[in-house]
């Protein structure tokens, strides 16, 4: 089969087609693109990416941005908040208050275990500035063991989950005949005044800010790595100059449900296909 899909696809999507494969049942997960101006005089917007570790289970090797699956825990209503509520989120997100709760909570502690940026504050007018000590490295790691929950960290430290910093972006779903499978709700954000990403985490081996133009031109001469989610995202956010558009812009998007589509040709060509996404289309040979 061609080397243009993943090994195992073909061989599931022609189980699927034989009724022989029980789709899995995805994860939900949150994660954020982090932007900041773009440094040293130059002009327009950085992104925030990470090199996942081959080692990885999910998607190794890729570039991709902080986030991870989403915590029983990081639905908990007492969770410290400001901006927008759980019935607005839900809302915007398709889904009931206690699940987008979940899903904004899980980006901004993602984003904190994976970047180092803290997107909360001591109240709804304020972001917390270095968080860079050992005090909050200690933290990272605390809760990336889910030795500790977002809603105990922010409360020992007087702290609020700033859910306005955020800006829905779109919303993923891995492919129905894929082993591992999440439901993804990607988001767009800036980062504060006074923060800035921290060493590299450990499920990552490599980060860069870089321009998302860069970005797309290193995935198309196939020197990146990246999901179809990951490179459809920095495409849309090639023409916006400044993080303060991306948000902006978020803010008029429609965030429903992507996933691909396969099918199995006459001459035994596997297509993959996303509605609506042309330029992702995939094909193999069973």
């Amino acid at each position: 089969m061609s080397d243009r899909l993943p090994p195992s696809w073909a061989d599931r999507i022609a189980a699927q087609a034989r009724g022989e494969l029980t789709p899995v049942t995805p994860r939900r997960a949150a994660t954020v693109v982090l932007l900041r101006p773009a440094l040293q005089g130059g002009e327009g917007t950085e992104a925030y990416l990470l090199r996942r570790r081959t080692s990885m289970a999910f998607a190794g090797g890729m570039y991709a941005y902080p986030g991870g699956a989403v915590d029983q825990r990081d639905s908990v209503p007492e969770l410290g908040w400001a901006g927008p509520d759980a019935d607005a989120w839900g809302r915007r997100l398709g889904v009931p208050a206690d699940d987008a709760r979940a899903i904004v909570c899980a980006a901004v502690r993602e984003t904190f275990e994976e970047s180092g940026v803290l997107l909360a504050g001591p109240d709804a007018d304020s972001v917390v500035a270095d968080v860079s000590g050992e005090e909050w490295r200690a933290a990272r790691a605390a809760l990336e063991a889910h030795e500790l929950s977002f809603g105990e960290f922010l409360a020992k430290r007087g702290l609020v989950l700033r859910s306005d910093l955020l800006g829905a972006w779109s919303r993923w779903i891995t492919p129905a005949f894929e082993e591992r499978r999440y439901d993804t709700w990607f988001f767009v954000a800036t980062v504060p005044d006074g923060q800035r990403t921290a060493e590299v985490p450990g499920e990552a081996d490599r980060v860069l800010w870089i321009s998302p133009r860069e970005a797309v031109a290193h995935h198309t001469a196939g020197e990146f790595g990246m999901l179809p989610p990951t490179v459809t995202t920095l495409r849309e956010l090639e023409p916006l100059a400044t993080p303060a558009q991306a948000l902006a812009a978020a803010d008029a998007r429609t965030v429903e449900p992507i996933m691909a589509e396969a099918r199995i040709e006459t001459d035994g060509a596997v297509v993959v296909s996303w509605p609506g996404y042309p330029g992702l289309a995939l094909r193999g040979q069973l």
